[in-house]
């Protein structure tokens, strides 16, 4: 599912305030071409925001990345969907989130590098080297371009993983090789520094307190993606961080199990029909992935381990076009039957579990009927796929 976040390049790292840290920025770049073999193509060019003033400039940031009525459908989808609140208000929340956790960060548009004033984080340095990643790799791959021509949410979620994930490799090298170590010849500190830098939430008050999904799927891009890009070093080299942005992953899946790399592709499976179609209008079209389900399966209670036998999931969110009452298309398929139909059982409990008042009306080895809040909904199996018709009147 795409993400209001992802046109916003910002990084989960620490502070900086001096003004002598801009001195360091040369010999930092000299260093991350030294590691990628990337060379730089033209200085970077570092300014400083006041915190008092980084809330309008994100609110502004987003104005410009996303439309109005494209925030309102990932919430409502969202909702549909159960990841988070009826009541839940996921422009503000964005905000909140974003001007908790960044400190420092690119501007792939204007091409520059903000930094925060006030602070006094020791891990200053350490902070620029991760932006100073993303400067480097915006000059050879025009990040803005590489985020944009994603085909769709699934493969635009990984692209924003291959950005984050390599500027938080490149980081956690740069803090290896400190202590003269590195991640290419001591694997086992790439897994001890990624759990380290996680952000998990505990010392944020936003992030800590948001659903289950918003958190997982801001964390994923830095986590997961740095452990993509560890495993593509390990095989490749100094190859792996150009054709990463050559050849991108064509989903989540792939930056989970980085062995599926290249070659296994997501299926597109058929949507079940919307009765009565001409009374709705599309609110949204999109792809569910593995962290998608993999996040679901977290919130619901499901066995974590069957969404890594996910092959392709799609969804199509529609509204009348008198009343807005939203009816959900949603189609999901798996690697075998066996796995579709431990998920078929799943997604019942998922259907009861997001409603208030929701019921089974009527159930069958492969049909399950029922009805909650937002109206009927009709749950179907069908040897590896599994689909379901909500919010039908």
């Amino acid at each position: 599912m795409r993400s209001i976040l992802l046109p916003l390049v910002l990084a989960l790292t620490a502070s900086a305030q001096e003004p002598a840290l801009f001195k360091e920025i040369d010999p930092l770049i000299k260093e991350l071409s030294e590691i990628t073999g990337l060379a730089p193509l033209k200085k970077v060019q570092p300014a400083f925001i006041h915190r008092d003033k980084l809330k309008a400039f994100l609110e502004e940031r987003l104005k410009e990345a996303v439309k109005p009525e494209e925030i309102r459908a990932e919430e409502l989808t969202l909702k549909k969907f159960g990841f988070i609140p009826p009541d839940f208000d996921l422009k503000k929340t964005t905000i909140d989130l974003l001007t908790e956790q960044a400190a420092a960060f690119y501007d792939y548009k204007k091409k520059k590098l903000f930094v925060l004033e006030g602070g006094t984080d020791e891990m200053q340095k350490i902070a620029l080297v991760h932006e100073l990643a993303h400067a480097l790799a915006d000059q050879h791959f025009h990040l803005e371009k590489f985020i944009k021509s994603g085909k769709n949410d699934d493969n635009a979620t990984a692209r924003v993983a291959v950005m984050e994930g390599q500027a938080q490799w490149l980081m956690l090298e740069y803090m290896a090789r400190q202590s003269h170590q590195s991640l290419r010849t001591n694997p086992a500190m790439a897994s001890v520094l990624n759990r380290m830098s996680d952000g998990s939430g505990a010392d944020y008050g936003v992030l800590g307190s948001v659903p289950l999904y918003l958190k997982e799927t801001l964390l994923f891009p830095y986590t997961g993606g740095m452990m993509f890009q560890q495993a593509l070093v390990l095989k490749s080299g100094n190859a792996s961080f150009g054709e990463v942005f050559r050849h991108p992953p064509a989903g989540t899946q792939q930056i989970l199990h980085p062995e599926t790399y290249p070659d296994r592709v997501p299926r597109n499976p058929d949507l079940p029909p919307i009765p009565d179609k001409r009374k709705y209008k599309l609110v949204s079209d999109g792809t569910m992935g593995e962290i998608d389900h993999s996040v679901m399966l977290k919130q619901f209670g499901g066995a974590p381990e069957l969404a890594e036998k996910w092959r392709g999931g799609r969804y199509r969110l529609v509204e009348d076009k008198h009343d807005k009452h939203t009816v959900l298309s949603y189609s999901v398929v798996w690697d075998d039957a066996a796995s579709a139909k431990k998920f078929f059982q799943f997604y019942q409990r998922v259907m009861l579990e997001k409603t208030v008042h929701g019921a089974i009306d009527s159930t069958a080895d492969t049909r399950v009927t029922g009805h909650s809040d937002d109206g009927k909904f009709i749950l179907e199996l069908s040897g590896d796929r599994v689909t379901s018709l909500e919010g039908l009147r």
